[in-house]
């Protein structure tokens, strides 16, 4: 024996799905074709994203019906669609079939996503709308708050996927009050993975929280865009991406 020490393995890398919609409220606030999102999809993909996120809302506010096609088309990395649990959100999912549709809760007046999808307290609404994606080969992801009773209704509707809201961990006093939020997200990923779903997490993650997060070891992506496409304006999307990459590769070690 040479007396080296046991190698470690690494943890699996985590993904990084970006969020394109602000690209698209930029263009809208002016009307015509500039900003495309189209091209931060190319953006995303020649810097090491590993997928592209896009809410179509209902309102139609960043995201347009045909973006979603010339998303698609232009380039090859998995589209998640966020979508409302609507019917009319459910034919254009089953149109088009994304790689995956991540159902989030949606009210026309709010700005954002603002908290997790009750998957507990809607389990009938949702479960044939979770059956007819499963059904079309598209992933099914809930954007669920990070509370067990959430999981077990993801559980009971069989979503292989779940997305951990980290609104109020980003949005918590930095100390003990952010050690909180941090540990249940931690919790609940666990908590998923022995249940055989596997866990994302997004929501308000910037260059200075993303690392407690990214280094939750049962966590497979995280999604990203409100800040990246901000940080974008001052030092392109290029820059913004990577280095939102090389912060969550150097947490995961």
């Amino acid at each position: 024996m040479n007396g080296a020490p046991p190698s470690v393995p690494l943890r699996p890398r985590l993904r990084l799905g970006v969020n394109i919609d602000h690209v698209a409220t930029i263009r809208n606030a002016r009307g015509g074709d500039h900003p495309d999102p189209v091209r931060a999809a190319e953006i995303v993909a020649s810097v090491g994203g590993d997928g592209i996120t896009a809410h179509l809302r209902e309102d139609r506010r960043h995201i347009r019906d045909e973006d979603l096609a010339r998303i698609q088309a232009a380039t090859s990395l998995p589209l998640n669609l966020e979508m409302a649990a609507t019917d009319e959100m459910l034919e254009i999912a089953l149109r088009h079939r994304p790689h995956a549709a991540c159902i989030v809760p949606e009210r026309r007046e709010e700005r954002t996503t603002e908290g997790g999808l009750d998957a507990a307290g809607q389990h009938n609404r949702l479960a044939p709308i979770v059956s007819r994606l499963t059904d079309a080969g598209i992933r099914v992801s809930l954007f669920i708050a990070p509370e067990a009773r959430q999981i077990e209704a993801a559980m009971k509707l069989r979503a292989p996927v779940v997305e951990l809201h980290t609104g109020e961990y980003a949005h918590a006093a930095e100390g003990e009050e952010r050690a909180v939020q941090l540990a249940r997200i931690g919790d609940m990923a666990a908590l998923a993975v022995k249940n055989g779903i596997e866990p994302h997490a997004g929501h308000g993650l910037t260059y200075e929280n993303v690392q407690p997060i990214a280094a939750i070891p049962q966590l497979a992506e995280l999604n990203i865009g409100h800040y990246l496409i901000g940080e974008a304006i001052f030092t392109g999307l290029e820059g913004a991406v990577r280095r939102m990459r090389e912060l969550m590769d150097a947490a995961r070690g």
